[in-house]
C-alpha cells in the first residue's frame, strides 16, 4: 500500500487542471478550504467534424484562507468532454513490474516508448510534535494495458523523503455517455505517511504522438465541435467536505 501513497494525491491535483483544460484558474471555495486549477491545451484551433492531435497541461492547488494544512483529499472524480479521444494504436505498453522498485530514471530507461506524460508534484508530512516536512515528486504517466477494455496508465513517482520510496498507481479512462461528458477516471486517494501526509500541489502536460504501420497517431486528441471543450470534477474531502466545479476552455474552428 505505501507505494500507491504520495503520487496518488499528487497526480490528482494534476489532472485537474491538466486534464481539464480550464479557461481561466478556477477557485472552489467551501468556508476555509480553497480548491485553485488553471491550464490549457495546444493548439486551440481545431477541426469541427474530426479529432486532432493536442497537448494538455495545467497545475492544481489545495489551500485554506488561514494558511493551516487543509483536510487530506480522499476522492477525485473528472468527468471529460465527449468530443475527444484517447489513442493507444501500436502505443508500447508498460507493465506494473517494471516500475516498482525504481527510481524516475530507471523507470523512464525501463518504458520509454510507453511515456505520455510528465510532471511534478508536492505534498506535507506533518507529524505531532515535528515541523511539517516538504515532499516532492517527478511525475511520469506510462501507458498501461487495457482494463475491462479501456485504456489505463500507470503514473510513477519516487522521492527519497521521508525514506527513499517509489510509487506506482493504476487510473482507468472509462468511456461514458452522459451528456456533453463522455469519459471519466475516478481515485480514491490511499493515506499518506499513515495519514500524516497531505497533498497540496501538482502539474502535468499530457500528450504523445507516434508512427505506427506508417501512420501518424496522438495519444489525445480532440474537436472543436461546439466552440469550447469542458469537464467537470467533484473532489471529497476527509471532514466530509464536498467540492464540485465545471472546467470550459474555448476552441476555435481550424479553417
Amino acid at each position: 500500500m505505501r507505494r500507491k501513497t504520495l503520487i496518488a494525491g499528487v497526480l490528482a491535483l494534476a489532472l485537474i487542471a491538466g486534464a481539464v483544460t480550464t479557461a481561466y484558474a478556477l477557485q472552489l471555495r467551501v468556508g476555509e478550504l480553497l480548491v485553485t486549477a488553471d491550464g490549457g491545451f495546444a493548439p486551440k484551433a481545431l477541426p469541427k467534424h474530426e479529432n486532432a492531435p493536442i497537448t494538455l497541461h495545467g497545475g492544481g492547488k489545495i489551500s485554506t484562507v488561514s494558511g493551516a494544512l487543509p483536510p487530506i483529499l480522499q476522492t477525485i472524480t473528472i468527468l471529460f468532454d465527449r468530443h475527444g479521444s484517447v489513442v493507444t494504436t501500436g502505443l508500447p505498453v508498460c507493465t506494473e513490474p517494471k516500475l516498482q522498485s525504481t527510481t524516475v530514471a530507471a523507470a523512464r530507461h525501463n518504458c520509454p516508448g510507453a511515456i505520455v506524460g510528465e510532471g511534478f508534484g508536492h505534498a506535507i508530512v506533518k507529524f505531532p510534535e515535528q515541523a511539517p516536512i516538504p515532499v516532492s515528486s517527478p511525475i511520469t504517466l506510462f501507458n498501461g494495458p487495457r482494463k475491462h477494455g479501456f485504456p489505463t496508465v500507470f503514473a510513477h513517482a519516487y522521492t527519497t523523503v521521508p525514506v527513499p520510496t517509489t510509487f506506482v498507481v493504476p487510473i482507468v479512462i472509462e468511456t461514458i455517455h452522459d451528456g456533453v461528458y463522455g469519459y471519466r477516471t475516478k481515485a480514491t486517494i490511499p493515506k499518506i505517511a499513515g495519514g500524516a501526509g497531505v497533498p497540496i500541489s501538482g502539474s502535468l502536460k499530457i500528450g504523445r504522438k507516434w508512427t505506427y504501420k506508417g501512420k501518424k497517431h496522438s495519444y489525445v486528441n480532440a474537436r472543436c465541435e461546439t466552440g469550447h471543450l469542458q469537464a467537470k470534477g467533484q473532489f471529497t474531502f476527509s471532514d466530509g467536505t464536498f467540492l464540485s466545479g465545471t472546467f470550459v476552455r474555448p476552441c476555435s474552428v481550424r479553417r
